[in-house]
């Protein structure tokens, strides 16, 4: 019994140490690594960068960065790089890559790094130790003694877009983060630099201080505002930097604002509608009248002549009927009068009553 008792505790043993060597395994296998195919090399010539470890079908950004040494980062963040002559790689499905690099001096001296970081997504990077041949070599500046602060949980932007940002006001968030005093004095009133960047391009820096004292061993949860410029839209990094180094990093995914869209929409068609019954009003305003108060060239017929030009229609005020003849025409032509025409001569049987001035004629016999 005692045997079986002895033995239980050692399988535990045994048990334990397997599952914390294959996850020993499995973080050294997630572990970004990057290779060179040259340790130095002039400008103008290229190196080969290779890694593996990465995310799947992750984007990532290879640098040459100066005043950097692997084990302390890019302590100048990507304003120490040769931006200008940086390579965008995206790994395989199995987190490989190969990508060529052309050697350009960075803006600062070194010693330099060739910096590997992803673009988007969970942050990951890691550095290669590369020497620029010919590019000038000045110690690292000495880390400042005292407190240092680091941050101890993921960051993360609180707070959501409102009505005017979606007609283009500024976006605005709240940085939070958590950070500890891993120094040995207090940090009072730190001085953080928050940046913000679209795409692969470098972020912006601004300084903000936070009112506090943070004692060795403690934490202290900080949060600072973040804001864009107005209409700003697609994806952005906020970058959080203390003490020259880059702390932290977070992703931030800004719509687009479809209210500045519509209203534009609407301008463009509302504005030539009120130009158009505008200029449809000045138009009338300045046409010519013509006779009977009407403008334009065209005249519509009043009631009045139209009964004229209709005497044929009866019950119309002001017309005559169907069986009444109308009035001799003023306009006869010189040559013919009703007495003058020789074919009505024969066929009246009776005197004109009608004209006074004209003896009676008897009604005319054929011949003998």
């Amino acid at each position: 019994m005692s045997g079986k008792v002895r033995r239980i505790p050692v399988l535990v043993m045994v048990l334990a140490l397997l599952v914390l060597s294959s996850a020993g395994v499995g973080a050294a296998a997630e572990q970004p690594s990057v290779k060179l195919s040259k340790s130095q090399a002039g400008t103008g010539g290229s190196i080969t960068v290779s890694g593996d470890g990465w995310r799947a079908r992750a984007l990532l950004m290879i640098l040459i960065c100066g005043q950097s040494v692997p084990s302390r980062g890019v302590t100048g963040g990507t304003n120490s790089c040769a931006n200008a002559d940086g390579r965008a790689v995206t790994t395989d499905t199995e987190g490989r890559f190969s990508r060529k690099l052309p050697v350009a001096e960075p803006p600062v001296p070194c010693p330099c790094v060739v910096h590997v970081a992803t673009v988007q997504g969970v942050k990951a990077e890691a550095d290669a130790i590369f020497q620029v041949a010919g590019h000038a070599v000045e110690p690292l500046p000495a880390e400042p003694s005292g407190g240092r602060l680091s941050v101890l949980t993921d960051t993360r932007l609180e707070g959501s877009s409102g009505l005017l940002t979606w007609f283009g006001a500024p976006p605005a968030r709240t940085l939070v983060f958590t950070v500890g005093n891993v120094g040995t004095s207090a940090v009072k009133n730190p001085v953080f630099q928050v940046g913000t960047s679209h795409g692969v391009f470098a972020p912006q820096w601004q300084e903000q201080q936070w009112r506090g004292t943070i004692q060795p061993g403690r934490k202290a949860r900080i949060e600072l505002p973040v804001e864009l410029t107005g209409g700003a839209h697609g994806g952005y990094t906020v970058s959080l930097k203390y003490g020259g180094k880059v702390l932290a990093e977070q992703p931030w995914g800004v719509g687009r604002p479809w209210g500045v869209t519509l209203f534009w929409v609407l301008v463009c068609l509302v504005v030539p509608a009120a130009l158009f019954r505008a200029g449809m009003a000045v138009v009338d305003h300045v046409r010519p009248r013509r006779a009977g108060g009407l403008r334009g060239g065209r005249r519509g017929l009043r009631m009045p002549e139209l009964a004229l030009r209709l005497p044929g229609l009866p019950g119309l005020p002001g017309t005559k009927s169907s069986s009444a003849q109308p009035p001799p025409s003023a306009s006869t032509l010189p040559w013919f009068t009703p007495d003058a025409d020789p074919g009505t001569a024969g066929r009246l049987s009776a005197p004109h009553d009608d004209n006074p001035t004209s003896p009676a004629t008897p009604t005319r016999k054929g011949p003998p």
